[in-house]
């Protein structure tokens, strides 16, 4: 099971450390890279796969975590994507129970020390792949290739393209996958501890390591690909199988002595019990998944669209050759490569077909190394690499079903294990060949690590922020529009109305079916009262997108804006066809119904839109308004004190339910209920104002005056008070003057 003889390891310019010592050491480099993430903010999917993401407040039942996908909507809801990560969703709900609430930093800090982890644990994987298995008398596992696994080691810990799984909260999902994905590998290798021969291998280790792969899986899908790595290390570095040779003696038919050989070492077996398990657990989480895959749009994978199958493969070939580029030279990073990051290769022509041929040409060349070479320590280490390099990455390859992404960095956390192991042998081998040039390798080598490490530390600062995120990937693909869309929704958050429009405009102009950018540029236009534009941006987007429910509701309130009340009133009640729960449309529809003076109907539709959310503060304040402006004012105080039962701190409406109740001359509640909104919000001039006038009704006139000099004084211009305050100070002057001496 051993290679013993590795001389390369040697030449590599890296001190030999004890194995504790290159653990800590890797650890710390991990930790170097990406420490200057740990203080930042929620950003791009971690606002709906956490932040929106019900099933981690602690209040909702536990068990919802196994019912519903990764971003918190059930499994069988058509809009699901399928993503069964119950383990990692669990792990965000206790970093939300540790910190006592959404606070970003324990997340980060979590991320952080699960990378540092996993590069330290990736040491006992290199170990293994490049130098074999091996144990001394004691039972302690041989390290022959020390040098080897360090330098391949710190390439992993450094490496870039983890930036997104370590910086990005959502990138849990790949840390958790490959920590459990390790220990399955680990585990699997732990039942040759007494040698290969049939009788001294251990089942149970095995079924662990099956039971560890279902672990990884529940924490992302890429977990199952752990089997075929063990496989392929049980084929290759146990029973030493040369795949050359075997081919070759089974298609000239001489295979009988050859089975023998692998059903005597157990090996057969073993593959069975992989197999089965894999099976397995693909059939289960078919089941979950509800035997039907998500449903993905053009814009996510533009390729799989292609009617022309061979267009087709040629453009997967191209995304593999973009992610190969992204391992060699991990400069141009970019939170999303959608919506014409990649334009689609029409054409054979086209010059960037020559990155795929020379990606195959590659891959060709390492695989014939891999496969004939007459130097069984080289053919073990190029297929093990290979294997770790592909066999991770076929779950986002679009072999097997359609994915949602073109180029993701994440789904290479793991690949680049595989990258970084050859590596390590390549730069053994250069710094073996061409001793003479060992301090250019040297300084080529240190060089290449400090690039690593200063692209990380600057990339993870670029994830701390929206804002940074977002303007960095401008420069990657300045033709994606959703990088422009993100850009102009980060900055309309910050109140940049202005800069905002011009980057929904120029998303649109990129992708002229964005009806996402066309809703939320519509907003915009809608309050600057641009209204005939906002009204064809939204009319747009509902008739390319004809369920796009939020659309329909702002154009109702762009019409209504426009009196086409008609109209506003059937978009609507468009919107609630396609979103059953809808209640903010509720409270617009009852917006648009007191326009019309249909005032039964305006609080019927209020009352639909407490009832679905029941701490809907405008709605429940409407009503008591309109109550109040009909005079159904026992009524409206029933749906003021309703209100407050379920929102005891809304200073709305206590405002509200105070004016109600002053006029029906209950002036000790009234005032209670004003002094109890001022103490929430002591500079609302309406409230002094109305409290003044309920002092002045009741005949309180120093209490009365005082109020309505702090509402003048916070609000010069508010109607009436002026007005109110010069009569109270008139009867004033009278009292005075008519009171004796």
């Amino acid at each position: 099971m051993a290679q013993t003889q590795i001389h390369w390891d040697q030449h590599i310019p890296l001190p030999k450390l004890a194995p504790l010592h290159a653990k800590i050491t890797v650890a710390l480099v991990a930790l170097l890279c990406f420490i200057n993430s740990y203080d930042g903010d929620f950003v791009f999917d971690d606002s709906e796969a956490i932040v929106n993401n019900k099933d981690l407040n602690p209040a909702t039942p536990l068990n919802n975590i196994w019912r519903n996908d990764f971003w918190g909507s059930n499994l069988s809801s058509n809009n699901s994507h399928k993503s069964y990560r119950p383990l990692t969703v669990l792990t965000f709900r206790l970093n939300y129970l540790m910190a006592g609430g959404l606070h970003p930093v324990g997340f980060h800090v979590l991320n952080i020390g699960l990378h540092s982890l996993i590069s330290s644990l990736m040491l006992d994987m290199f170990s293994i792949l490049l130098g074999g298995l091996a144990y001394d008398i004691n039972g302690k596992r041989l390290d022959h290739v020390a040098k080897g696994s360090l330098l391949a080691g710190i390439l992993f810990a450094a490496h870039p393209v983890h930036t997104e799984s370590v910086a990005g909260i959502v990138g849990r999902a790949d840390l958790l996958c490959a920590l459990f994905f390790q220990l399955s590998f680990l585990t699997y290798c732990k039942a040759f501890r007494g040698g290969s021969e049939r009788e001294k291998i251990s089942i149970h280790w095995i079924a662990l390591s099956v039971l560890l792969c279902a672990a990884a899986m529940l924490c992302k899908e890429q977990g199952i690909t752990v089997l075929g790595v063990n496989a392929a290390f049980d084929v290759l570095l146990i029973c030493n199988v040369n795949v050359f040779e075997l081919g070759h003696r089974v298609f000239l038919r001489k295979k009988a002595a050859d089975v023998s050989v692998l059903v005597r070492t157990g090996l057969l077996t073993r593959l069975a019990l992989l197999a089965l398990g894999g099976t397995s657990l693909l059939y289960v989480r078919w089941r979950i998944m509800g035997t039907g895959p998500p449903a993905f749009t053009e814009v996510d994978n533009p390729a799989s669209f292609a009617e022309n199958i061979f267009l087709r493969i040629v453009n997967y070939n191209y995304y593999y050759s973009l992610n190969a580029w992204l391992l060699l030279c991990p400069w141009w990073l970019c939170f999303d490569w959608s919506m014409g990051c990649v334009p689609l290769i029409k054409s054979t022509f086209d010059w960037r077909t020559l990155w795929p041929l020379l990606l195959w040409c590659i891959l060709i060349g390492l695989i014939s190394q891999a496969v004939c070479s007459q130097d069984s320590q080289r053919r073990r280490t190029l297929t093990l690499g290979l294997v770790l390099l592909v066999v991770p990455f076929l779950p986002a390859c679009n072999l097997f079903f359609r994915v949602g992404f073109v180029v993701a960095e994440r789904v290479l956390y793991l690949s680049s294990a595989g990258y970084c192991m050859l590596l390590a042998y390549s730069v053994g081998h250069c710094c073996c060949r061409w001793s003479k040039y060992k301090k250019l390798l040297r300084t080529s080598l240190a060089s290449l690590l400090c690039v690593y490490m200063a692209r990380c530390y600057l990339r993870s600062h670029q994830w701390r922020s929206e804002q940074s995120l977002f303007t960095s990937a401008l420069s990657v693909c300045p033709l994606n529009a959703k990088v422009h869309y993100n850009v102009g929704k980060n900055l309309a958050d910050r109140g940049n109305t202005n800069a905002a429009i011009v980057y929904y405009r120029e998303a649109v102009r990129l992708h002229p079916t964005y009806v996402h950018a066309m809703n939320n540029l519509g907003n915009i236009l809608k309050e600057r009262n641009e209204l005939v534009e906002a009204e064809d941006l939204l009319a747009k987007a509902v008739h390319i997108q004809p369920d796009f429910a939020a659309a329909w509701m702002n154009l109702g309130i762009v019409q209504n804006s426009l009196r086409k009340f008609k109209e506003a009133e059937q978009s609507y009640w468009n919107a609630i066809r396609f979103r059953k729960k809808y209640p903010d449309c509720y409270y617009n529809l009852g917006r648009l119904y007191v326009d019309l003076n249909r005032h039964l109907d305006a609080l019927n539709a209020w009352r639909n839109a407490t009832v679905l959310k029941p701490d809907h503060s405008l709605a429940w304040n409407n009503m008591v308004i309109l109550l109040d402006n009909t005079g159904n004012l026992a009524q409206a105080e029933v749906i003021g004190r309703e209100a407050l039962k379920l929102l005891p701190n809304d200073h709305t409406i206590m405002f509200s339910l105070a004016n109600v109740l002053g006029k029906l001359q209950k002036y000790e509640e009234s005032e209670s209920f004003f002094l109890q909104a001022l103490r929430i919000y002591p500079n609302s001039a309406s409230c002094h104002g109305n409290l003044a006038v309920l002092y002045h009704r009741w005949g309180k006139m120093e209490l009365a005056k005082k109020h309505y000099e702090l509402s003048l004084k916070l609000d010069p211009d508010a109607p009436g008070t002026r007005d109110n305050y010069d009569m109270l100070q008139r009867k004033l002057d009278q009292l005075y003057r008519t009171t004796p001496p």
